[in-house]
């Protein structure tokens, strides 16, 4: 359950940045930013420190490797699923959804790969030491 909760903040992250629909943040900003500078800067510090923590907790647990990985394998997914007629690739808008759910599923993984390794393992990550 952890991770579903994960990966879905992350596909919230990515889908409040930015969708094929009017309702998202760089729409906003570039629409009607102008007129509310100070919520436009805060939404985006917010939304910055949001991809801070996904983005530094995929690296430092997967990292670039790992990430283009998972990336690759939901990639093979897709085509498995388009070889086999299940996924139409003719709407743009559809195919800029599943790009998010690609994303966000890295990002899941990524935030969650330090606790499947240590139920995998049995061995705790420690990259801080504290004095």
């Amino acid at each position: 359950m952890g991770f579903i909760i994960r990966w879905l903040c992350a596909y919230a992250l990515l889908a409040i940045t930015f969708n094929p629909t009017d309702y998202n943040y760089i729409n906003w900003v570039r629409d009607y930013g102008h007129m509310n500078m100070s919520i436009a800067v805060l939404l985006g510090l917010l939304l910055f420190i949001g991809y801070v923590i996904y983005l530094r907790a995929t690296l430092r647990s997967i990292g670039g490797l790992g990430m283009i990985l998972v990336l690759a394998v939901v990639a093979a997914g897709l085509w498995v699923l388009f070889d086999y007629g299940v996924l139409r690739l003719d709407n743009s808008d559809f195919n800029v959804w599943l790009g998010l759910l690609a994303l966000s599923f890295v990002l899941g993984i990524g935030l969650s790969w330090s606790i499947v390794r240590r139920a995998v393992s049995g061995q705790a990550d420690v990259d801080d030491v504290e004095d």
